[in-house]
């Protein structure tokens, strides 16, 4: 079973993430989701299992849980927001959280640990990233999949005008200085 793992959208499906999660079986996604219709575009293929994150507040009505374990191909995961609120039992065999925005894929005392790292464009990643979980005869393997550079969020009009006035700014600064 190959399952697609993903975290920290903030309301924006990159265009890259559909094709990256083409063939999957299920989806996982780890908080921080941030409009309804990118759980919607996800689950429109396969089944998704979701967590709510720390910015999930408008997302209320979805009545998502803050962690949820889940039994697939006889392998239990854990699927959380933050590490910090990750409560894995003790026949938890991965754990998948979000929030850092930073992707890893690491095991430590016999548990998987998987951060998809970030797949939206608000955050300081640099990165898209998400994860594959490769779920067979009770063996598990994931792997971090790279998707490119981000693609930055559109600032509001009122950044926009700061962005003016500092441009503005630095050119008369540079015009009385000679620089």
């Amino acid at each position: 079973m190959l399952i697609g793992l993903i975290a920290d959208t903030h309301g924006y499906l990159d265009p890259r993430v559909p094709p990256a999660l083409q063939g999957v079986d299920h989806i996982m996604h780890a908080g921080d989701i941030g409009a309804q219709d990118v759980l919607a575009a996800l689950a429109s293929k396969v089944a998704v299992t979701a967590v709510v994150g720390n910015n999930d507040g408008p997302l209320a009505h979805l009545g998502l849980p803050l962690q949820v374990d889940v039994e697939l191909e006889g392998v239990r995961i854990h699927l959380v927001h933050r590490l910090i609120d990750a409560t894995p039992g003790r026949d938890t065999r991965v754990v998948v959280y979000g929030h850092s925005h930073k992707a890893l894929v690491a095991e430590r005392e016999g548990m998987l640990w998987v951060n998809p790292g970030a797949a939206g464009r608000v955050g300081f990643h640099r990165e898209v990233t998400l994860a594959l979980l490769r779920v067979e005869n009770g063996r598990c393997e994931a792997e971090l999949v790279l998707l490119g550079p981000r693609v930055p969020a559109r600032r509001s009009t009122a950044w926009a005008r700061v962005d003016k006035l500092a441009s503005d700014f630095d050119s008369k600064t540079d015009s009385k200085t000679g620089g």
